[in-house]
């Protein structure tokens, strides 16, 4: 079978190859999964260049957290799915539901956990969830990272989005777009931000009522609060430090920051201004496996489709990377077997 791998010691897009290696073979408690689909988030980006965490890969790595495809063989003592089945691998491999806990096990696609971008992958069989029914799998492996990152933002923890709150989404990547087509299945008003009117115009198909040019509009968190009738109820910050501010200034009386993105590093997290609004900041590393089977429920219930931009074969992932990393990118790359 093929499989891309990322060198030990990799600071580098190049040093990913694509290899021949055998097939492998489910064992007890396992599952064998024929890969059909994997799409790519910027964590993806970053393993290879030794800039996440733990920093280098210090074995070879199969990489990609998200992938979709039906499973052809199944080891002993498996019995909650079986051949046939049209499944996704879950990014945590031991975080079957709850609040975040330290026993979340390893992610996929990086160190020492398997990746996706292979044929074959075998993965333990907790660590697989069916798909949504009404999703292909170029469409499903969108989920495991993106689409579970953007439903724990939106409808888990402590203040889970209500029918007519608002939401503001940054920028039109995959958290993003899932976010805003989450919320306005749940009845949320959107406001979406890019630095694109193009792109703003595609967001507001997609369902939001409003939106930001940031670039136009320097202090968009103010424009949003004012946009939101005094503040936002829901941020989903996937852009960090950089961009953090301005999601403080955005948020309303009692609402919530889901902090998710690393995409800038340098900037002002001062959090001294929520005090005076009582607004919080939730820390969010993806999700469970129960999160990611009320997601696959929702999309089923709601019609939701995620947004895929472009496609790719296999023996041009490459490419894929590059487009990622693209200003025209729009939503989620995806790399079909």
């Amino acid at each position: 079978m093929r499989q891309w791998v990322i060198r030990q010691g990799a600071t580098s897009l190049q040093d990913l190859e694509l290899r021949e290696v055998p097939d492998p073979v489910a064992g007890p408690g396992e599952v064998l999964v024929r890969v059909r689909a994997c799409s790519l988030n910027f964590r993806d980006q970053i393993i290879p260049l030794g800039f996440y965490m733990g920093g280098t890969v210090d074995r070879d790595t199969v990489p990609l957290s998200d992938g979709a495809g039906e499973v052809i063989a199944v080891g002993d003592g498996v019995t909650s799915v079986g051949v046939g089945d049209r499944v996704a691998g879950i990014f945590f491999q031991d975080w079957m539901d709850g609040p975040p806990n330290p026993a979340a096990g390893v992610a996929l696609g990086a160190p020492p956990a398997p990746g996706m971008l292979q044929d074959l992958v075998v993965l333990p069989e907790r660590g697989v969830v069916p798909i949504a029914a009404s999703l292909s799998f170029e469409e499903a492996a969108c989920l495991p990272c993106a689409g579970v990152t953007a439903w724990n933002a939106l409808m888990e923890g402590p203040h889970p989005l209500r029918e007519g709150e608002s939401v503001l989404v940054l920028g039109t990547g995959g958290v993003s777009l899932l976010a805003l087509q989450i919320a306005r299945a749940a009845g949320a008003r959107v406001i979406a931000t890019s630095s694109s009117d193009e792109k703003l115009e595609r967001a507001r198909a997609l369902g939001a009522q409003q939106t930001i040019n940031y670039r136009n509009v320097p202090e968009w968190g103010a424009e949003a609060a004012a946009l939101a009738g005094g503040g936002v109820d829901h941020v989903v910050e996937v852009g960090g430090a950089g961009t953090l501010k301005q999601s403080i200034t955005a948020v309303g009386f009692n609402g919530e920051i889901a902090l998710i993105g690393v995409l800038t590093r340098e900037g002002d997290t001062n959090p001294h201004a929520l005090m005076f609004k009582g607004g919080s900041i939730r820390g969010i590393f993806v999700g469970s496996k129960g999160m990611a089977q009320r997601l696959n429920a929702f999309i089923d219930r709601h019609g939701i489709k995620p947004v895929v931009d472009r496609t790719f074969p296999m023996e041009q992932a490459l490419d894929a990377y590059a487009y990622q990393q693209s200003g025209s990118l729009f939503g989620k790359v995806v790399i079909t077997l």
